[in-house]
C-alpha cells in the first residue's frame, strides 16, 4: 500500500506539509491563527459545499515550485487544491482584504442588520465577518428584498430576509434525510430558500439545518426569544439514543434547559449529527448525563461571564 504523498505550501510566510489533494482552506486551518480565511458556505462535513460565497478568497503568489507563475485572479481557498511549493497570501495581502470587504458589502445588501433582535446574534458568522470586514456606510441605494412569511413546520423558523443562499441547509437535508421538501427556488438574484408547496420540514434529522445555517435564516422555534446565547450556561452531555450519537450541548438558564444543539468544532462545524428527538423533545435534566462545562472561546461574545475577570491593581496617586 503506497504512502500518502505530502507536499509543501506556504501561507502568509508559514510553511506546512499537507497531503496531496488538500485545499488551501484546509491547509490554512492546519496552521491556524488569523491567516485562516473566513467561510460562509464551505462546510467540511457536507459534500459539495463551498464555492458560493467567495469570502475565502486568497492570492496565489506562486503556483508551485515547478511553475512559479502566480495565478492571475484571487482564488476561492475552499475549492483550490494546493500544489508543491505553492505560496499563498491570505490576511497578509491588501488585495485580499479589499476583496473580502467587497464580498461582505455584497452579502449585506439584502441581509438586514437586525442583530439586536435576531436569535443568531452571538454565534452568527456574518456578524463576525461584518465586524471584521464591514463598512460604516452602505452604498446600496435601493430597497432590500422582501419575502412573504412562510410556515415550514412547528419546529424551525424560516426568515428569508436573512438568508444568504449559501446552500448549506440544502446539502444537509440532501445528505441526512430521505425525503427532502426544501431547496433553492428560482435563479440569480431571485433565488430563495423555500419548501415544495409549503411542505412541513419534519424529518428525523432535519433540525441539523439550524446548526449549519451561518446566519439567522433558520432558527429553533422552541428557543426563539427566550434568552441570548451569551446568557446561557453550556454543558456537554449525552444520552442513549437509538437514532443518533446522543452527544449534544445543553444550553441552560439557571437549571432549565432552554436549547439543545449539536457539538461543533473550532471551525463551527458539527462533529456528530443529532436527531429531532434529542434536539427538540428532551428538555428535562433527567434525560441527560452531563459530562461537564463546555469550553467557550474567550474571544467570543459567548464567553461573557464565563471567565474570571482580571482587574489591575489601582495605581498610586502622586
Amino acid at each position: 500500500m503506497s504512502e500518502v504523498q505530502n507536499i509543501k505550501v506556504t501561507i502568509d510566510g508559514k510553511t506546512i506539509e499537507v497531503p496531496l489533494g488538500t485545499s488551501i482552506l484546509e491547509a490554512a486551518r492546519m496552521i491556524g491563527g488569523e491567516l485562516v480565511p473566513p467561510a460562509m458556505c464551505y462546510y467540511k462535513p457536507l459534500q459539495g459545499s463551498g464555492g458560493k460565497c467567495r469570502t475565502c478568497l486568497v492570492k496565489v503568489a506562486q503556483g508551485s515550485e515547478k511553475d512559479p507563475r502566480p495565478m492571475p485572479k484571487l482564488m476561492p481557498s475552499c475549492g483550490t487544491m494546493v500544489m508543491d511549493g505553492m505560496v499563498v497570501e491570505s490576511s497578509a495581502s491588501q488585495q485580499v482584504k479589499e476583496a473580502r470587504n467587497g464580498v461582505t458589502e455584497l452579502l449585506l445588501i439584502n441581509h438586514p442588520l437586525d442583530c439586536p433582535i435576531c436569535d443568531q446574534a452571538g454565534e452568527c458568522k456574518l456578524q463576525d465577518l461584518a465586524f471584521e470586514n464591514g463598512k460604516m456606510q452602505n452604498r446600496y441605494e435601493f430597497n432590500r428584498q422582501e419575502f412573504e412569511s412562510e410556515d415550514i413546520g412547528p419546529l424551525i423558523k424560516l426568515n428569508k430576509q436573512r438568508c444568504i443562499v449559501c446552500y448549506r441547509c440544502v446539502y444537509a437535508a440532501n445528505q441526512l434525510t430521505d425525503n427532502r421538501e426544501h431547496g433553492v427556488m428560482f435563479r440569480g438574484d431571485k433565488a430563495e430558500i423555500s419548501t415544495y408547496i409549503n411542505e412541513s420540514l419534519d424529518n428525523d434529522f432535519i433540525g441539523n439545518i439550524i446548526d449549519v445555517c451561518p446566519v439567522g435564516a433558520l432558527t429553533d422555534k422552541t428557543f426563539r426569544f427566550k434568552t441570548r446565547i451569551w446568557f446561557t450556561k453550556q454543558f456537554d452531555a449525552h444520552r442513549n439514543c437509538d437514532k443518533c450519537c446522543g452527544k449534544v450541548v445543553l444550553h441552560k438558564v439557571e437549571d432549565e434547559i432552554v436549547r439543545v444543539s449539536a457539538r461543533k468544532n473550532q471551525w463551527d462545524e458539527v462533529e456528530d449529527w443529532i436527531c429531532n428527538t434529542c434536539r427538540f423533545e428532551k428538555k428535562d435534566n433527567a434525560d441527560w448525563t452531563v459530562e461537564g462545562v463546555r469550553v467557550v472561546n474567550r474571544h467570543s461574545v459567548q464567553s461573557l461571564n464565563k471567565y474570571a475577570q482580571t482587574v489591575d491593581a489601582p495605581k498610586e496617586l502622586n
